[in-house]
């Protein structure tokens, strides 16, 4: 019997050092400035993609992996193990063509291969965790079942919401209209984004100042999550401070068993600009 392996991709922002730890496979996304292109956390990572965006007139886009990426992950496993069974979670398929391109690659590998490929509807490290889970599951021993269990039961107990710092990145994108992005720029109007259960990004809340966004966030998770104990991660784009501040206001009202910072990529990046905060809490 071989090895249970987890494959994911970059926009899930797991940091390389718990990649490594854990032997996560990462297949990156692509970052396009113009006619250069760059490999998401591999030739350039978060503090590099915002230094870079300050410095440029052209405003950057993503790319999916091509499945052929997908195809050589799975299989340089597949020459280290055989026998190996893989468990490959990608960007939700609302917003990417990630998932398929996995999909796709899946089905391009020789023989009759063990790969499961799951569209995680969701974006960031709320899918991110479930791959550290996974991984972490799979070097205990657990089986492939009872991995595929977790992480189902992971997706259905975590609550998400963004807090973008500014409404530019969303209008270029084409989320919102210009009008709404000038008039939300006057007015200081913080939007609080969330992904439906489809993986779509919607706006749950608009809110007028960040911190008065903050709070109406944690009664939001009040809401979902009460005095459970929770486990609780806040990511950011730039601005750490105000993450910690952040995080230091949510545990203060909330159960929490674990509390972890991390950094929202250069993908996700892309679409929500500098200064965003993302909140991920999970029930245990």
């Amino acid at each position: 019997m071989g090895s249970i392996r987890i494959v994911t991709d970059s926009a899930s922002d797991i940091p390389l050092q718990l990649r490594e730890e854990l032997g996560i496979e990462m297949v990156p996304l692509k970052i396009l400035f113009g006619e250069e292109t760059y490999y998401d956390a591999v030739t350039m990572n978060t503090e590099q993609f915002f230094d870079k965006v300050a410095a440029s007139s052209q405003l950057p886009t993503s790319s999916q992996p091509s499945p052929m990426e997908f195809q050589e992950a799975y299989e340089r496993i597949l020459q280290e193990d055989p026998n190996a069974s893989i468990i490959s979670i990608q960007l939700s398929s609302a917003v990417s063509g990630t998932y398929q391109s996995a999909v796709i690659g899946s089905s391009m590998v020789e023989g009759e291969p063990d790969i499961t490929v799951l569209d995680s509807k969701t974006a960031s490290y709320a899918y991110g965790m479930r791959v550290v889970a996974a991984a972490r599951m799979a070097r205990e021993g657990a089986s492939k079942e009872a991995i595929l269990a977790e992480i189902d039961r992971m997706q259905r107990s975590t609550e998400l919401y963004f807090l973008v710092d500014t409404l530019e990145y969303l209008q270029r994108g084409g989320r919102i209209g210009r009008a709404s992005a000038l008039i939300g720029s006057i007015l200081n109007i913080k939007p609080i984004l969330s992904l439906d259960k489809d993986g779509m990004v919607y706006a749950v809340d608009k809110v007028r100042g960040s911190k008065k966004a903050m709070l109406r966030i944690i009664d939001m998770l009040e809401q979902a999550c009460g005095s459970e104990p929770v486990i609780l991660t806040i990511a950011c784009t730039t601005g750490k401070e105000a993450a910690m501040e952040f995080g230091e206001m949510i545990k203060s009202r909330f159960n929490v068993q674990e509390v972890e910072y991390t950094t929202v990529g250069a993908v996700i990046g892309t679409h929500v600009g500098p200064g965003t905060l993302a909140v991920f809490m999970r029930r245990v």
